[in-house]
């Protein structure tokens, strides 16, 4: 249970956002208050009321961003962060295609609350039935989902922005390091000291010898996957930096330090991961990284059809996990066989899923007892929405990265944007294996879709080379420069009044 100083920090969060936004421009300004209070906040604290979304540490911040921008909080910064011209027609077509998605997204829930009238059985209890009143809350706890999704797509849509969200994740993750190693050596214990309590089981956390590093986050492993994409980000402000003429080398010594720090932490998938990607990052271009970052999106989009026919070779991988260590293997196999059991279910209800309320899980007949444990994302979204809201959920997080790799020769690029597309693979793959969905994925991928919202190339835009070229104010000017009739097709930037609430929307049930 948390302390009462737990609470304190919840409910003065929006204080610190304000002050956020007060003092820098509004872009940088949503990245700090989201990423911070993602790594600040206590867990389980919270509003939890009937008939409206939980909120928690990913709803605070993003919806005191929100606030901020609707208030004009902070509004004379704003002009240096908008997107340079109006959406041309290629853009108006990739922005209708978010814009179904955003549709199919909301839309989902209604179909699922009709068609869950009825309670599941669970032993000698049941799982209740979805009622008209359910809809409500659902719907508005995937608004507040999307929402750094939607901010960081009208805010972080220019190549130079994507370089400066880079460059928050590393410096975050840089002054993170401390309280990371600490735990490391003296065992995860900060969450205990300062919120009091501890937000997982304590015994997962011990591996190797050592400890795995939790700080103020669900587990161990959401800290890992962000600690993996600090690495990439770090090594893509590298490349950033060389193409622009400029000294990099501060950026690849912080990769290096924080693939040090992950190696440490004690999660070998995380740093695999990162090892795997880094690579790429390093030796490709930028439109070789986008490339392999579309391929991996869509093989990612397509993973629930390719593991429901049989095509993806989960023997070999408990195989090669073996070979290193029998409790990985062990661990995975059991990972594999509960995926197995959930996909059965979730396949009798293939569109709209069961709902919430754990009406998705697999129970004992004669206890009751759950039987299963949902760890990747993609199997919570299908069992509790279904195909509807899988392709909803994860087609506005792959698209922007697949249609980035199929325009690469005509959407203005630097290694910012093709590394901010790789960073979001890496996170796309650790959510088949973790639950590792956050508002921070949501706004890297709003980033990438900015970018093909308002930044594809109109007669008489500035190309890709040319502005790299360009000495850092002026670049920066040309890529933001606002019309004089303000934000593009007259737009209001303080719209967006959405709301998210992870236990209604793709959470745990």
């Amino acid at each position: 249970m948390p302390n009462t100083f737990a609470f304190l920090v919840l409910y003065s969060w929006p204080l610190v956002v304000f002050l956020l936004f007060r003092a820098l421009p509004a872009a940088p300004a949503l990245a700090w208050s989201v990423l911070a209070g993602y790594l600040l906040l206590p867990t389980r604290a919270g509003f939890d009321l009937p008939l409206v979304p939980t909120i928690d540490k990913d709803a605070v911040p993003i919806l005191s961003a929100g606030l901020m921008m609707l208030l004009g909080v902070g509004a004379r910064n704003r002009a240096a962060w908008q997107p340079a011209e109006a959406p041309g027609p290629a853009a108006v077509r990739k922005s209708r295609l978010i814009g179904l998605l955003l549709l199919v997204l909301f839309l989902s829930p209604v179909v699922t609350v009709l068609t869950n009238g009825e309670p599941v059985p669970a032993g000698p209890g049941v799982r209740p039935a979805l009622r008209p009143h359910d809809m409500g809350s659902i719907v508005a706890g995937l608004a507040i989902t999307v929402l750094p999704f939607l901010l960081a797509r009208r805010l972080f849509a220019s190549p130079q922005s994507h370089a400066e969200l880079l460059r928050i994740i590393v410096l975050a993750m840089l002054a993170y390091s401390a309280p990371i190693l600490f735990e490391v050596r003296m065992s995860p214990q900060l969450n205990v000291m300062i919120y009091g309590f501890f937000p997982h089981e304590f015994l997962q956390h011990m591996r190797a010898g050592g400890f795995r590093p939790v700080v103020f986050l669900h587990h161990g492993l959401w800290l890992a996957i962000l600690l993996a994409m600090a690495v990439l980000a770090a090594a893509a402000l590298w490349r950033h930096r060389l193409r622009e003429g400029r000294r990099g080398g501060q950026w690849l010594f912080a990769a290096i330090y924080l693939a040090v720090v992950l190696f440490l932490s004690n999660s070998l998938g995380a740093f695999i991961l990162a090892m795997a990607i880094l690579p790429a990052m390093i030796l490709f271009g930028v439109r070789g990284q986008l490339l392999l970052a579309g391929i991996v999106a869509g093989v990612v989009l397509l993973y629930p059809t390719l593991r429901g026919a049989g095509l993806i070779p989960v023997d070999r991988a408990v195989e090669i996990a073996r070979s290193i260590s029998a409790e990985r293997a062990q661990s995975l196999e059991f990972r594999l066989d509960n995926e197995d059991a959930l996909l059965e279910k979730a396949n009798l209800k293939p569109l709209a899923g069961w709902g919430t309320w754990g009406r998705n899980l697999v129970y004992d007949p004669e206890t009751g007892a759950d039987m299963t444990i949902t760890d990747g994302t993609w199997i919570i979204v299908i069992g509790v929405f279904g195909w509807l809201g899988y392709i909803a959920q994860f087609g506005l997080l792959a698209l922007p990265i697949i249609l980035l790799a199929v325009k690469r020769a005509t959407v203005p690029l630097t290694p910012a944007t093709a590394g901010l597309a790789l960073l979001l693979c890496a996170n796309l793959i650790d959510m088949i294996m973790n639950d590792t969905l956050t508002p921070v994925t949501w706004m890297i991928g709003g980033a990438l879709a900015g970018l093909l919202a308002y930044r594809v190339p109109a007669e008489g835009a500035v190309p890709a080379a040319a502005e790299v070229a360009m000495p850092r104010a002026r670049a920066w000017q040309v890529a933001t420069e606002v019309p004089a009739g303000g934000a593009p097709g007259g737009a209001d930037l303080r719209s967006g009044r959405r709301r998210r609430d992870r236990s209604a929307g793709p959470v745990r049930p």
